[in-house]
């Protein structure tokens, strides 16, 4: 039975395994790091969704995570919202958004799509910072987020939160591997290997592309979400560019619609720098000399996807 096992599989596995054990082996600080980690993967994945799948150069993606936070925050701090009523909230509105934002620029290409991302990104910052409405607190953020309550529980330890945060990781990784398995997934495949090519079979770039950005906006939000709660406050530093660099960096240094690259990805771009943080100014030295090696010897990134094999679903079909 277990011979049947590819190895992707086995290491899910075993993945799946470690990250459930973890909190029983750490401390309350390296759990709330390991949450961090669970959060960020989230969001790294739905970066995946528009980037590694469906080719489009979203620089932007901080203000889909932040709009999830932010609607969270906003809902329960001025609202007086519990914060289980506000997760759907905190998808929706970023899934709105997207649409809103990537409709009427989802016809560019490359450089020109990043550059506008890059736009939104800082035009949501200076809303955030200028107290939009007299809603986001401005440069100070929001705080004073509640702690979830479900049943009469009260989910408020470091634990609590971890656990949390791994049922999200657990359902982005079954939307993502349904995703592939999906005709939404072969249709951004074909999109991502040959646009003019794609658009020739009758494949609609626009929808797709436009459901990759509402999809990935949807996990993005939830993320932020569980952010706002984790910290129990948001600000705007934690949405700026410089987040978003990180995110579509994670998956160009994991490997492009790799699930095993953007979590290495993301433990990379996170947690290393969080281990050696005792260095201080070194660490970020060190970080950068090895990302700028890591893309000289590994250019399709650490754990590359073999787009040079037909993928699964199309040899199902070939049959």
């Amino acid at each position: 039975m277990l011979k049947n096992i590819t190895l992707t599989t086995k290491i899910a596995i075993g993945f799946i395994l470690i990250m459930g054990a973890y909190p029983l082996l750490a401390n309350e600080a390296w759990i709330a790091i390991g949450t961090t980690f669970l959060v960020y993967a989230c969001v790294a994945f739905s970066q995946d969704i528009i980037l590694g799948r469906a080719g489009a150069f979203n620089m932007g993606h901080a203000v889909f995570f932040g709009l999830g936070a932010y609607t969270t925050a906003i809902l329960n701090v001025h609202f007086g919202w519990p914060i289980l009523a506000t997760w759907a909230p905190a998808v929706l509105v970023p899934v709105i958004f997207s649409l809103i934002l990537a409709g009427p620029i989802i016809h560019l290409r490359g450089d020109y799509l990043l550059v506008a991302t890059i736009g939104f990104n800082i035009i949501f910052l200076q809303l955030l910072e200028n107290d939009i409405f007299g809603l986001t607190g401005g440069p100070n953020g929001i705080f004073g987020i509640d702690v979830i309550n479900a049943f009469g529980i009260e989910f408020f330890t470091q634990t609590h939160m971890y656990y949390l945060a791994f049922i999200l990781l657990l359902i982005t990784l079954f939307i993502m591997r349904s995703l592939d398995a999906s005709k939404f997934g072969r249709a951004m495949f074909f999109i991502n290997k040959d646009d003019v090519a794609a658009q020739s079979m009758g494949i609609s770039i626009r929808f797709y592309k436009l459901y990759a950005f509402a999809l990935g906006a949807g996990i993005a939000g939830a993320a932020g979400s569980m952010f706002a709660v984790q910290y129990s406050a948001v600000s705007p530093e934690a949405f700026n560019f410089l987040q978003s660099i990180m995110f579509f960096t994670i998956v160009l240094v994991g490997g492009s619609a790799s699930l095993p690259g953007v979590l290495i990805g993301t433990f990379i771009m996170f947690i290393l720098p969080e281990i050696f943080r005792g260095f201080e100014e070194a660490r970020y030295l060190v970080f950068g000399i090895a990302m700028i090696l890591t893309m000289i010897l590994r250019p399709r990134g650490i754990w590359p996807v073999k787009f040079g094999n037909i993928p699964s679903f199309l040899k199902k079909e070939s049959k």
